[in-house]
C-alpha cells in the first residue's frame, strides 16, 4: 500500500518507543497513552517500535512473547525493519523506523508524534516530520519525553568525555520538538544542569531554554488492574505461586545493579523479617545471575526465590499480597530512579507498607507515603523492614496503604493524558 494516498483517518496519535514486550515502565507508559487516546477522539493509534529481533540482539531484559497483554482493539502497533545492508551496521532498523514515520506524516492526517526516549526516538521523530514537511501535506505535533537516562546515558557522558557534537545533537532535536517534556522535576534538574555544563564548556544557551521549555508529565499507569484486584484473585495468583498473603517481602522490577538487589539480600540475612516471611525477587536484567549466586551463599534456601516469569496479569496480585515492597534503588553514574513507576504500581495495589530510597524522583513518585531509607545501606534497611513486617500493627498498615492510594491515583493515565494533551491538542475532549 502506498502510505501516500490520503487516509480515512481524521485524527492520529503515532508513539515511538521501546515497546512491549521490553520490561520497562515507558513501555506500559506508552500503551497507557495509547489506550486512552482511543477515548479521547483519535480514530488512528500506532505504537511505533522496534522488531524483536534487534531488541533482543541490544541485550535488554525481554518479557516472555507468550505473557505480553495484548493491546486494546484499536491500536496498531508496527515494528518497520531494517533498510539497507551490512554496509549500514547500525543504521539500519532506524532508517526503517524513520521512513516508517515519513510515510505517517505525509498523508495530510492531523497526527501528534510522541517519543519516549531522545536518542534515538525523538532523533527519529525529528527527522521525519522535517522530510514530511518537505515533501507533503504534512499536519504533525511533536511531543518529546525525557526520562532521565537519555541525560545520564548521553549527554552527562559526552559532557565528561568532552564529546560536545553528540550532547548538543540530542539537546538540539529535543528543543527542536513542539512540546519537550520531562518524567519528574527531578529530570528536567537533571537536564538543566547538564545543558549548563555543556554551556559552561561551549558558550552555548541549552540551560536556559530546557528551563523555559520544558513542562513536566508524570508518567501514565493504569490503575484499574490494581484497584479492582478481589480477595480471590490474589488468593488465586499466590497459590500458584506457593505463596500467602503476608508471607514474603517481595522486589519486583529490573535485576540491576542500581536497582539495589543486593542490599536488600543482605538486610533480610539475619533479619527477624527472615525468620517470619520469605523474601521473593521478581524481574529480569543484566544481574539475574549474579542475584541466584548471592542467594545461593547466603544459605536460606526456599526463604529467597528469585521469579523471571513474572507477567502483567501477576504483577498486582502479586504487589498487593505482600508485606512488603522493598525497592531499595541507588544513584550510580549510569542510572538514576528518575521517577518510580512500579512504587505506584505498588500504591495502587495496597498490601504491605513500600520502602524505598530518596533517589532521583523517587520522592515525586511516593510522596509522603513511604518509609524513606539511606541508599547503600543494609543495616539501616533490615532495621525499617523487620519494624513493618514484625512490629506493625492492622491499623498502621490500613492507614499508610490509604494514603499511599490516593497519592499514587494522581498518576493514572486517565489523569496524565488529559493534562499532557492540553498543552499538545488543547481542543481535546473525550468521546463516548
Amino acid at each position: 500500500m502506498n502510505a501516500l494516498v490520503p487516509s480515512l483517518s481524521t485524527r492520529r496519535l503515532v508513539i515511538v518507543v521501546r515497546a512491549d514486550p521490553v520490561i520497562c515502565g515507558h513501555s506500559g507508559e506508552a500503551r497507557c497513552l495509547a489506550e486512552v487516546a482511543l477515548t479521547r477522539g483519535f480514530d488512528d493509534v500506532r505504537i511505533v517500535t522496534w522488531p524483536l529481533d534487534a531488541l533482543e540482539a541490544a541485550g535488554l531484559p525481554m518479557k516472555p512473547l507468550d505473557r505480553v497483554l495484548p493491546y486494546s482493539p484499536g491500536i496498531t502497533v508496527e515494528r518497520p525493519g531494517p533498510v539497507g545492508d551490512y554496509r549500514v551496521p547500525d543504521g539500519r532498523y532506524l532508517s526503517g523506523l524513520i521512513g516508517r514515520l515519513v510515510e505517517l506524516f505525509s498523508d495530510g492526517v492531523p497526527t501528534v508524534a510522541m517519543s519516549l526516549y531522545l536518542s534515538p526516538h525523538t532523533i527519529a521523530v525529528h527527522e521525519a516530520a522535517q522530510v514530511a514537511r518537505r515533501i507533503g501535506p504534512a499536519r504533525v505535533t511533536t511531543v518529546a519525553e525525557a526520562v532521565g537516562s537519555d541525560i545520564t546515558n548521553v549527554v552527562r557522558e559526552c559532557v565528561a568525555d568532552g564529546r560536545f557534537g553528540a550532547a548538543a545533537h540530542i539537546l538540539s532535536v529535543y528543543l527542536a520538538a513542539d512540546h519537550c517534556v520531562a518524567v519528574s522535576e527531578y529530570t528536567k534538574d537533571l537536564i538543566v544542569a547538564s545543558a549548563a555544563a555543556l554551556d559552561d564548556l561551549h558558550g552555548t544557551t541549552f540551560a536556559q531554554q530546557c528551563r523555559d521549555r520544558i513542562a513536566i508529565s508524570y508518567p501514565a499507569v493504569d490503575s484499574w488492574p490494581y484497584v479492582s484486584l478481589t480477595d480471590d484473585r490474589i488468593a488465586g495468583t499466590l497459590a500458584r505461586r506457593g505463596l500467602s498473603r503476608d508471607g514474603y517481602v517481595l522486589f519486583l522490577s529490573r535485576i540491576a545493579s542500581a536497582k539495589g538487589v543486593d542490599d536488600l539480600i543482605d538486610a533480610y540475612v539475619g533479619s527477624r523479617s527472615a525468620e517470619r516471611v520469605q523474601l521473593v525477587l521478581a524481574g529480569r536484567g543484566p544481574h539475574e545471575d549474579a542475584v541466584v549466586a548471592r542467594v545461593a551463599a547466603t544459605g536460606l534456601g526456599e526463604r529467597v526465590r528469585v521469579l523471571t516469569d513474572v507477567d502483567d496479569t501477576e504483577k498486582p496480585a502479586l504487589m498487593a499480597g505482600s508485606a512488603a515492597f522493598v525497592l531499595p534503588t541507588r544513584e550510580q553514574p549510569e542510572f538514576v530512579e528518575t521517577f518510580g513507576i512500579a512504587l505506584v504500581e505498588k500504591a495502587l495495589a495496597g498490601g504491605g507498607p513500600i520502602i524505598t530510597c530518596a533517589t532521583g524522583g523517587v520522592p515525586e513518585a511516593v510522596g509522603d507515603t513511604a518509609l524513606l531509607v539511606p541508599q547503600r545501606d543494609p543495616a539501616t534497611l533490615r532495621t525499617v523492614l523487620d519494624e513493618v513486617v514484625c512490629d506493625w500493627t492492622y491499623e498502621q498498615r490500613i492507614a499508610a496503604e490509604q494514603r499511599a492510594r490516593e497519592h499514587a491515583l494522581s498518576f493514572d493515565r486517565v489523569a496524565v493524558f488529559d493534562r499532557l494533551f492540553s498543552r499538545a491538542e488543547p481542543s481535546t475532549a473525550p468521546v463516548a
